[in-house]
């Protein structure tokens, strides 16, 4: 009797929070609360990662990054940028939805525990598969550090927008 008043109030509380990564809670299994994905949380993240992305190679890297790439000034402005900018926000939305989901795995609620999610997650996969092609494939490590650590840095920051989202109430 006293654990059901308990976890009443403990589901109570948990559905006064609005706006987090992990937006209404439910029943789990085991008697606790699962939480839902912030769909807002992760459209941010995505034009967070997008953003980064302009910023990346836009501003950041372009000059060294477009040497490494052998791709003349001529040779980008060519380029129709309006399908590879809807394709790869379109992507950015895949990586923040599979990242949320396991922020929600993981319990990731915070900032730092978002960003170290990021950071497994890249460390663990992202980072591995790509040094091996690049490797095999003779390619610069400048090449390599300006394109992949991007992924690394966008995957933080969805992180950490995805955690710190769960800490606000309403």
């Amino acid at each position: 009797m006293a654990l059901d008043l308990a976890a009443q109030g403990l589901e109570t509380l948990a559905s006064a929070v609005v706006g987090s990564v992990f937006v209404m809670p439910r029943r789990a299994l085991g008697g606790g609360i699962t939480m839902r994905t912030n769909y807002a949380a992760v459209v941010v993240s995505a034009i967070a990662y997008w953003l980064l992305g302009a910023v990346w190679f836009g501003k950041l890297f372009s000059k060294p990054w477009m040497a490494l790439e052998n791709m003349s000034m001529e040779q980008a402005k060519s380029m129709n940028p309006a399908l590879p900018y809807l394709i790869s926000f379109a992507l950015n939305l895949l990586i923040a939805y599979s990242l949320a989901q396991i922020c929600i795995w993981r319990n990731a609620n915070t900032i730092g525990r978002g960003a170290s999610v990021g950071v497994l997650l890249w460390t663990g996969f992202v980072g591995p598969i790509t040094l091996t092609t690049y490797m095999y494939e003779m390619r610069p490590r400048t090449l390599y550090a300006i394109n992949e650590f991007y992924p690394l840095a966008g995957m933080v920051l969805m992180g950490a927008i995805i955690g710190a989202w769960a800490k606000r109430t309403a």
